[in-house]
């Protein structure tokens, strides 16, 4: 049996960045409606910032689906917006 040698060498953060890039690249990088319920709610992206303590340029990203906020912060996203998580996410019936 012929092992990838240089997979093997990965940490796991490396090989989940590679796995979840490849993921989201066959998807269309939308995952997300961050930006659709900040608008619906009536909140800026640097208020989102400000209370989440990140970066303007890391909600940015999120917003445009250009990277992905964790779990936990997809929580405390929903928790400030006062929405259900799910109202955060794209369904495989929105992508169709």
């Amino acid at each position: 049996m012929h092992l990838n040698i240089s997979f093997m060498k990965m940490n796991i953060s490396e090989v989940y960045k590679c796995f979840a890039f490849r993921t989201f690249e066959a998807m269309d990088n939308k995952l997300n409606r961050i930006k659709e319920v900040l608008v619906r709610q009536g909140v800026s992206q640097k208020e989102l910032a400000a209370q989440l303590e990140k970066n303007e340029h890391t909600i940015s990203n999120w917003c445009i689906n250009k990277s992905q906020p964790h779990l936990k912060e997809l929580y405390k996203i929903a928790e400030l917006l006062e929405v259900e998580i799910c109202d955060l996410l794209i369904t495989s019936k929105d992508r169709t």
